[in-house]
Parts: C-alpha cells; structure tokens; sequence
C-alpha cells in the first residue's frame, strides 16, 4: 500500500469533521417538543435536567469517536507496516511494560472521567427540590390519569385523541402546568407496568402498581411537549401517549379554575370511555 500514515490521518480527520457537521446539521430538523422526521440528536432542551443530559451525550460521543478513531489508525498501522511483504521477519517480542501499563492505566482514567459527570446528573435527577406544584399520575390500559392535590384535587383521564396532531400524540386532555416552576411527578400504576417519559424534559420514570415513584422537570419554555408510555404494558402500548403543555403562571391559574368545574361535573372520561377508545 502506498498511502502514508500521514495522508491516511488527514482523511480519517476529514471524516470525524464530516461526521460532527452532520450531526449538528440533525438539529435542524428538531422540533420542540416531538420528534421530527430524519431526527438523529436528542429533542430540544426544556429544562435545565435535560440540558445536562444534552451536555453529557455530546462528551460521551465525542469520547467514543475518539477512542473508535485511534482504535482504527491502530488497525490500519497494524495492517500497513506489520503485514507479511513488508516486514517479512515478524518480531518475537512478547512483552512491552509501557504499553501494558498504558492500555491499563488510560482505560481507567476514561472510566473516571465518565463517571464524575454522570454521578452528578444522576443526583440532579434523583434530587427532587422543594415543589411548586405536585402532578399525581396513574397509568392505566391505556391511557393516563392526572390529579392536582395542591389545587384543588381534582382529577382527569387523558386519552388519545386521533383527530389531533401531532399523530398518535395529541390527547382530549392535557396535562398543564406553568413555566419556571418546580413540578413533582409523582406516579403509580393501577394495573399493570407503565412508564412515564417526556423527552424534551429528561425524564423516564416507572408506573408500578402498589408503588409511588417520583420526578421532577422545571420547564423553562412555554409550549406543548410530547411523550409516550415507555414500558411495554399490553396491546395498546402504542396509543397511550403524554402531552404536557406549559403555560404562563396567569394562563395555568385560569386554566386550573376551569379545571375545578370541568372535572368535578363532568369527569373528561371514563373507564368504559377508555375501553372504546382503545377499541
């Protein structure tokens, strides 16, 4: 072969520049909130939990395009300059302590240097801070409950609706809460394993029966954002999705008003309502 190691190194260069225009070409195509079509980053950020894990995915990816590079330029060297026309008398040499050090000692360091930002990440999200506003939600088959203790206590079903877009996402009820607050998600299952997932949020959390489990999200930007159930709970695990919408704190204040009325008489749905729409 006739290429040089240092020509060799300028394109596989080229293709890691390549490479990461492209990717932040992807976020181009993002929508807040939902995916979008020939999305291949991470939603939008819209709280400061998210941001981190944004933060966090970038450094891993630029450690693991890194580390796959060298391991490749290994190979090629390897291939190049040890293969049998050009070093026809191989070397018996079977042990060098620099080199076993290093491939010990570097893997380790890497380690580490992974684990310090994804410890702090983890307590930031299991660290839920002083509420503003607690969102009790119960996942059922198949579609979600939503109760506001600290106003009010009122309750309502949210199931999808499919005339709505976006498809398969849009819901008869959202689930509303105000911007810049601290909202605590405290969710349960009423008959099987669901799981309670808003990407732009950065938040994935279990609904288990007999069990309590608890988030948190603070949204710093007004909007609707999209999830859906991400544990697979029966056959109509794919229709079951979440819409939170986030409004100004005199919107959410009119809305949780209406709220009051609307919910407590005339329910939104009801059990035999959930089991036509699923039908």
């Amino acid at each position: 072969m006739n290429m040089s190691i240092g020509r060799l190194g300028r394109q596989l260069l080229g293709l890691a520049v390549a490479g990461a225009a492209s990717v932040g070409a992807g976020s181009a195509f993002a929508e807040m909130g939902q995916p979008a079509p020939w999305e291949h980053t991470l939603q939008e950020a819209a709280t400061p939990v998210m941001e981190k894990i944004i933060t966090f995915h970038n450094l891993l990816l630029a450690i693991i395009t890194v580390i796959t590079l060298f391991v490749l330029a290994l190979l090629v060297i390897v291939v190049v300059k040890f293969n049998a026309r050009a070093n026809p008398v191989p070397s018996r040499t079977t042990h060098n302590t620099l080199i076993e050090v290093a491939w010990t000692l570097i893997p380790v360091l890497i380690l580490v240097g992974i684990a310090v930002p994804s410890f702090r990440l983890l307590f930031l999200e299991l660290d839920v801070p002083k509420p503003d506003l607690t969102v009790k939600v119960t996942g059922k088959q198949w579609y979600w409950s939503y109760a506001y203790p600290d106003n009010g206590k009122f309750e309502f079903d949210s199931l999808l609706d499919k005339d709505k877009q976006p498809r398969l996402l849009g819901v008869d009820n959202e689930m509303v809460v105000p911007v810049n607050k601290v909202v605590r998600i405290q969710t349960t299952g009423a008959d099987v394993i669901h799981s309670f997932a808003v990407p732009s949020f950065g938040i994935k959390i279990d609904s288990i029966p007999g069990r309590l489990n608890e988030t948190w999200f603070k949204a710093t930007k007004t909007g609707v954002f999209y999830g859906q159930c991400s544990e697979l709970c029966g056959k109509d695990h794919a229709f079951m999705p979440i819409a939170v919408r986030v409004v100004s704190d005199q919107e959410f204040a009119t809305w949780v008003e209406g709220a009051k009325k609307k919910f407590a008489t005339n329910p939104a749905n009801s059990y035999a309502s959930a089991g036509q729409a699923a039908q």
